[in-house]
């Protein structure tokens, strides 16, 4: 993989930076933490080079300073609202996000369930966790939020949330997803911090927009199509260039929330000038970070670009919104690209013309194309992993790395006793397969230890992918996106 991105030196200056606010209020700093914790693989495909778990190595960093509160909202629970890139639901990522925290050795104080109105499934969830000994809250919705900042900053307002003991310098509010409800925990938090007497502060970590880049930079653009279904928008801070005279990059939901945010901080902290922008209560370090500009625009029109075939399949598969197509269509014109740049794209179609099943083509680091076609022991997914590892391993092509005498038991097994339909070996079974014969290949050994070059790599599929063989994909790091159209006229895909 081309670098386009120096991940230690983020490591570094936001370390640096975040202390450095921590230091500015020597009490107590909350700090909303936006993003994925553990996994921001948009970052690392819009990145080349960034880690998608930099975010815990950051944190490491702070470890002895800090403590974590998770928060997420009734109302998501109760809906039963899905992370689209893991396929599961924020009650479940919750608990999947501590228990990786904890994991290394990071302190998760707290889960606050927010917006709660008695709603049936929160609560199951909140008597879950405090069954495990868990330290679980409740906040409601804000009474008088947005405008009657004299209701919202009182006993009626985030008074009537319970206070959350903490004990270290450095709170870190983070979610599951967008709209859980992180900023309004903080400013709970700082309301009941300033009646005991604690002059805290708040501040906010959010990788995307990056407010020193470009308006119309790829990155940014990205970040845009990213959230087309929240609607949200990237633009100049009014309030940086009128205070500073500095163009800063911010999004929409926080330019609009801002008068309201610096409203409430003065009346909790009696400081007007505590922040003049959005972007100031920013501690963003990361557009000082790409080194290869270059590579960061190519891997952000690509993303831009998988973004975009992603909306046709949610539209294709009954879901999404034409709106989201039309806007990412329009953030497309703006760079003036299109599905051609992505080059996969139109290899693919051209391979797929000439075939009667699914076709897989996956882009090597060399630009060479590697295909593979759905077949009756192996699905496409599987077939072009094989293909692509031989490849990189220098094995030559003749050679089938699971030959038909491993393969074709296996498959009798899953058909015939398992019941599973097709039977074709699945990705992640080649995979165990593939793992178990290096006992005695020594060939599928060395086809092994390319996997980790996978990572990056673009790939595009002829047909929609079942949730398993593209959430496999993507764990081995793989870019893929699926053409809006089906294999098969089943209703029912596995």
């Amino acid at each position: 993989m081309v670098v386009g991105f120096d991940n230690e030196k983020y490591v570094k200056l936001q370390s640096e930076e975040i202390l450095k606010r921590v230091n500015k209020f020597s009490n107590k700093l909350y700090m909303e933490f936006g993003g994925k914790l553990f996994d921001d693989l948009h970052a690392s495909r819009v990145l080349p080079g960034f880690n998608a778990g930099v975010k815990i190595d950051i944190l490491k960093q702070l470890k002895d300073k800090l403590e974590i509160i998770f928060v997420v909202s009734a109302k998501h629970i109760e809906k039963r609202k899905v992370r689209a890139d893991y396929a599961i639901t924020y009650d479940a990522e919750v608990l999947r996000q501590v228990d990786n925290l904890r994991s290394v050795g990071l302190t998760v104080s707290s889960i606050v369930i927010t917006l709660f109105t008695g709603q049936a499934r929160a609560q199951e969830f909140a008597d879950k966790l405090k069954a495990r000994g868990e330290k679980v809250y409740f906040h409601t919705p804000t009474e008088g939020y947005p405008n009657n900042v004299e209701t919202i900053v009182s006993d009626r307002g985030y008074g009537a949330n319970p206070y959350i003991p903490t004990t270290k310098p450095l709170v870190v509010v983070t979610a599951p997803g967008p709209g859980s409800g992180k900023l309004a925990t903080c400013l709970s938090q700082l309301y009941h911090e300033y009646k005991r007497g604690v002059k805290a502060g708040y501040a906010k970590f959010e990788t995307f927009p990056v407010w020193n880049l470009p308006l119309r930079h790829p990155t940014n653009v990205a970040y845009e199509a990213a959230t087309a279904d929240l609607g949200d928008i990237n633009m100049i801070d009014n309030f940086h260039l009128e205070a500073y005279g500095q163009v800063a990059i911010n999004y929409n939901r926080d330019l609009e929330c801002f008068p309201v945010v610096q409203n409430i901080l003065t009346k909790i902290t009696g400081n007007a000038k505590l922040y003049q922008s959005p972007t100031d209560m920013g501690v963003n370090k990361i557009g000082f970070c790409i080194k290869n500009d270059k590579v960061v625009r190519r891997a952000s029109e690509f993303e831009i670009i998988r973004r975009y075939q992603k909306a046709l399949v949610d539209i294709a598969s009954g879901g999404g919104s034409k709106d989201i197509v039309k806007r990412i269509e329009i953030l497309m014109s703006q760079l003036k690209i299109s599905l051609e740049t992505r080059k996969i794209i139109t290899n693919v179609r051209n391979v797929a013309n000439m075939q009667d099943t699914t076709i897989i083509g996956l882009m090597l680091e060399d630009e060479r194309c590697v295909y593979g076609k759905s077949k009756k022991l192996l699905s496409a997914s599987s077939a072009v992993v094989l293909n692509a590892l031989k490849v990189m391993a220098g094995i030559d092509d003749s050679i089938d790395l699971l030959p038909s005498n491993i393969l074709t038991p296996l498959c009798e097994m899953k058909k015939n006793v398992l019941k599973v339909k097709n039977g074709q070996l699945s990705l992640k079974e080649t995979l165990i397969a593939l793992s178990l014969s290096t006992a005695v290949n020594p060939l599928a050994k060395r086809a092994i230890e390319k996997i980790p070059e996978l990572y990056g790599l673009e790939a595009h599929s002829s047909c929609i992918l079942s949730g398993e063989e593209e959430q496999t994909l993507k764990k081995l790091g793989i870019n893929i996106t699926c053409e809006p159209l089906f294999s098969t006229s089943d209703l029912y895909m596995v």
